[in-house]
Formats: structure tokens, C-alpha cells, sequence
């Protein structure tokens, strides 16, 4: 499982045009589910995301997490960050789990989020999305489950 992690004062996922999710200050999560991947990889992922230290303190330090500063998560799934392009120039998702294995990994991984006290936005599974975001730093982290 892997995860995009950016920092953002704002974000919005739309589907055929119309806004579906939004969110102000947090985290925009694209969120990829991979091949092997299980519930726990989706708790521990999920953990992570909610308690790493990338928000700012009174000092300027990041030293805050998204629990500590309050902010919100709009998890996007992105099954493209599972592609494979080490060889040629077309990605294989061979790594990528079919959607049947993925969407309730995905579904788990925002489910732990809440149980954290974070408030989720979720985009839609599988749908052509489009989304906007104003990147906070900008702070852009990749996230593995293993």
C-alpha cells in the first residue's frame, strides 16, 4: 500500500463536474493499494498518516501531527501509484489489486483514519476524478506499508 501524502490549506475532489469531497487545512491522501496488501497494512498506513509530525508548532518546527493541529484528510484512491516503470516507456499495474481487493483496503485505511479522531473525506472509488489542491510548504511525502 502506498500513499501520497501533501500538506494543504485546501483540496477538492469533483466527478463529472460536480465537487463531491472538500476540505481546508490537512492532508490530501492518494492513496494506492497494491497486490498482497491486508487490513493490517491498511491500519498501520493509516496510523502513520495521522500521527506524522509535518505540521508546524508555534516555532516554525514541524513538529505537529494531523491529530495535534486538528486538520482534516480527503483520501483520494489512486491506483496508478502502484505502477511498475522500470522498464520501457507504458507503466505496467501489474502491482496494482484488482478493485474488488482494493476498495475495501481503501474503505479500511479511511475507516482507521476516523477511528483516530480524524475527520475523512473520501473521493470516489474508481471514478474519473479530478482534483484541486493548494499544497501547504509544499510538503510532499510518500508513505509505504512495508
Amino acid at each position: 500500500m502506498r500513499a501520497l501524502l501533501q500538506r494543504v490549506s485546501k483540496a477538492s475532489v469533483s466527478v463529472s463536474g460536480e465537487t463531491i469531497a472538500s476540505t481546508g487545512p490537512g492532508l490530501l491522501i492518494l492513496l494506492g493499494v497494491q497486490k498482497g496488501d491486508a487490513p493490517s497494512d491498511a491500519a498501520a498506513l493509516a496510523a502513520k498518516c495521522c500521527e506524522l509530525r509535518i505540521f508546524e508548532d508555534e516555532g516554525g518546527k514541524m513538529n505537529r501531527s494531523l491529530l495535534d493541529s486538528g486538520g482534516e484528510m480527503l483520501v483520494v484512491s489512486q491506483f496508478t501509484l502502484a505502477a511498475d516503470c522500470r522498464r520501457g516507456r507504458r507503466p505496467s499495474f501489474d502491482p496494482a489489486a484488482p478493485p474488488e481487493e482494493a476498495e475495501p483496503l481503501y474503505e479500511n485505511f479511511c475507516l482507521r483514519c476516523s477511528e483516530k479522531g480524524v475527520e475523512v473525506k473520501r473521493g470516489r472509488f474508481a471514478a474519473y476524478m479530478q482534483v484541486s489542491l493548494v499544497n501547504d510548504g509544499p510538503v510532499t511525502l510518500v508513505l509505504d506499508s512495508n
